[in-house]
């Protein structure tokens, strides 16, 4: 593959991982597909789909720059910061003994077009029957913002997250759905997903990078830096974006695009049209 047509599927990847990292649909499903789709298969595509997160967390960062800064500065005086940087942790823990313990299993079984297709038809499904059942409920949430979570409510967002492992389920979908499903406001749930992500996604990608140091050249730089550049600032569209659709929308039009997407997938494979 030439150089040129190399940094530019990078930068296509870091595009799909941007705009689809922080909406519940998967992003890692919408990379493997993406990736097969333009044979960006080597013996580090799995880490580079892994790895390019990394610019979809530090646009979180820069979008909540000051509130990360409050935390920081009140790390040790003021409550409210310190409740939301212990819940940060407590929701990032189980995630990251299980993802220890079942992240190779994972690769190298479930990585794959087909899997992703059938878990993005099963948590679209999953997303119409919460919405409709908070609907027929007529539920309100009992944690409104996101600073009112307990350290319970951390840790059950924290149980859901593990979910998203499996290549399809999608992290923000797991944990935002989750949220819903404990009580957790649209706003609440959102919000702590975007925080969440920012010690899961690091932590996941500084450990693949890691795993896959005997395999990764000089040559894997240009593209993991491109694809990182540009998921940057597509996530940041994304997550601005979002924030405002929560407040006015519920999630059933992405349940409906994961079963379409998944379901078109399954179609070309059964059928042969895709070789996937």
């Amino acid at each position: 593959m030439s150089d040129w047509l190399y940094l530019l599927h990078t930068a296509f990847l870091g595009i799909v991982e941007g705009l689809t990292e922080f909406l519940p649909v998967s992003s890692t499903g919408h990379l493997i597909v993406a990736a097969e789709l333009v044979k960006f298969t080597n013996a580090t595509s799995d880490t580079f789909v892994v790895a390019i997160q990394a610019g979809a967390i530090f646009a979180v960062c820069w979008y909540y720059k000051s509130r990360i800064y409050r935390i920081l500065k009140g790390l040790f005086s003021e409550p409210i910061q310190q409740r939301l940087a212990i819940n940060t942790l407590i929701g990032f823990m189980p995630a990251a003994v299980v993802g220890i313990l079942v992240s190779d299993f994972l690769k190298e079984y479930l990585f794959n077009p087909v899997t992703v297709a059938l878990v993005l038809v099963i948590g679209g499904i999953i997303i119409l029957w919460v919405e409709g059942y908070h609907e027929r409920h007529q539920i309100q949430p009992r944690v409104k913002e996101m600073d009112d979570m307990t350290y319970l409510d951390a840790f059950k967002v924290g149980v859901a997250q593990c979910f998203a492992m499996i290549p399809g389920t999608s992290r923000s979908g797991a944990t935002i759905i989750g949220g819903l499903m404990f009580g957790l406001s649209r706003k609440a749930a959102t919000e702590f997903s975007f925080f969440l992500a920012i010690p899961t996604i690091f932590g996941a990608t500084v450990w693949d990078l890691w795993q896959a140091r005997d395999v990764l050249v000089s040559a894997n730089i240009p593209g993991l830096l491109v694809g990182t550049i540009v998921s940057f600032f597509s996530a940041l569209v994304v997550v601005h974006w979002l924030i405002r659709f929560v407040s006015r929308h519920d999630f059933r039009a992405f349940g409906w695009y994961r079963i379409v997407f998944g379901g078109v997938i399954l179609l070309t494979w059964i059928t042969g049209v895709v070789h996937w």
